[in-house]
């Protein structure tokens, strides 16, 4: 392919980042499914409903060690006029009580045991007192009950048919506890979306590369990857392509037939060697935008081709980042199912003054703190797109208006939460 000199390199057609967050959503579309042991389902996404095949509990559980009664009987009980009721059975976990309970008896119970029939309340250890008689057992309770006190009835968590875990919900402790306690030993998980980056730049070097005059090593494959993992999907790490538009095509329609989409990084800006923005006018897919309003990263480009992703993201490690957050990862949240694809947003109160002026909304690297019953956010570091430590440090991004004269320390600021995985 001829390297295209292009007229329009220099006059691209400028969108908000909502707006190019609205354009990438249309065309999302779920991944495929495949089914899993549960043992190895945690960090997927459901890619099917669970309903609760039974009653969670199934039957009437005890809540503490005890003593199951029917809390009548415990009707004026003191510790100056004890109830005695005679003790008839001892009710482990796991077995099935044989004696029904009257006005006149109570049955020893575990934590956990099933309460047997006539029983409506039980009495806790710590207010009732064993004693012999006669070769009989009895036990004295001090206190008044209520009915139902220390009983968990069927169906108290989940009745039978209800939603227990709906589609796309990430897999994590408490959702293994919940299919394991119904059995489900198997579970449909959307696939994790294969993902081929590369990187692109005669600049770069291998990351075990002694550092030469004017080169770096390329940091952005491996962050990416990172970022990639976190979002529940499969890097395929690339070699890095030199500023040759041909090879870049070459490597990128190799890339789209083994993966489900394709990030670059770097050769996206308007310089003689940014050879994103041929392949972008060569290239056979649909170009969703190339330029966005935003700080940093305005160059990203991103187009579609047969329902899978190009993402041109920029070769500043900084500018890489905020592209990801922003726009990579609500593509691979919506392949695993994920409802709700956009980064979770609050608002915090800025810890100190950012007075950089921009024409473009700034989404600024920050850490966010608490004080005072206060959500607080400041800077990460130094805020330059090239600036790569602060990317460590940044837990959110702190979005500044364009114009102005900045934000001043104690003023509102929308506030984008990094690293949710919900």
């Amino acid at each position: 392919m001829e390297r295209v000199q292009l007229s329009n390199r220099f006059r691209r057609n400028a969108i908000q980042p909502d707006a190019a967050q609205k354009m990438i959503q249309q065309h999302i579309r779920p991944g495929d499914v495949e089914r899993v042991p549960l043992e190895e389902a945690f960090g997927r996404r459901l890619a099917a409903d669970v309903f609760a095949s039974d009653p969670m509990p199934h039957f009437c559980r005890s809540g503490m060690d005890g003593f199951a009664v029917r809390w009548e009987s415990t009707i004026g009980a003191s510790s100056d006029q004890p109830v005695v009721l005679e003790v008839i059975e001892s009710i482990p976990c796991g077995s099935t009580p044989t004696k029904a309970i009257t006005g006149n008896t109570a049955s020893r119970i575990m934590t956990g045991a099933m309460v047997p029939e006539g029983a409506n309340a039980v009495v806790m250890l710590e207010i009732a007192e064993c004693f012999e008689q006669d070769g009989k057992t009895f036990v004295s309770i001090k206190k008044e009950q209520k009915e139902g006190q220390n009983i968990t009835l069927p169906g108290f968590e989940l009745a039978k048919g209800e939603l227990v875990l709906e589609k796309g919900r990430n897999i994590h402790a408490g959702e293994i506890a919940l299919l394991a306690a119904f059995g489900v030993g198997t579970v449909n998980v959307f696939k994790r979306p294969k993902v081929a980056i590369f990187a692109t730049g005669s600049e770069l070097l291998g990351i075990h590369a002694p550092l030469e005059p004017g080169k770096i090593r390329n940091s952005n494959t491996h962050m990416l990857a990172a970022l990639v993992r976190e979002a529940g999907g499969t890097p395929i790490l690339l070699e890095t392509i030199p500023d040759d538009a041909e090879q870049a095509m070459e490597r990128i329609t190799d890339a789209f037939t083994m993966a489900d989409c394709v990030i670059t990084t770097g050769g996206v800006s308007v310089g003689d060697y940014d050879i994103m923005v041929d392949i972008f006018e060569a290239w056979e897919g649909t170009t969703l935008f190339n330029k966005v309003m935003m700080r940093p990263g305005s160059p990203t480009t991103v187009g579609v081709m047969k329902d899978k992703f190009l993402f041109a993201l920029s070769g500043n490690p900084g500018a890489c980042f905020v592209g990801f957050e922003l726009f990579v990862r609500p593509v691979l949240w919506g392949m695993q199912g994920k409802k709700d694809v956009l980064p979770p947003e609050a608002t915090a109160f800025l810890g100190e003054d950012f007075t950089k002026v921009n024409a473009y909304p700034r989404f600024v690297r920050a850490k966010s703190y608490i004080e005072d019953g206060k959500v607080y956010v400041k800077m990460a570091g130094p805020d330059q797109s090239s600036v790569m430590l602060s990317i460590k440090d940044s837990d959110c991004f702190m979005v500044i208006p364009p114009g102005g004269c900045g934000v001043l320390a104690g003023e509102k600021v929308r506030m984008i939460q990094l690293g949710v995985t919900e």
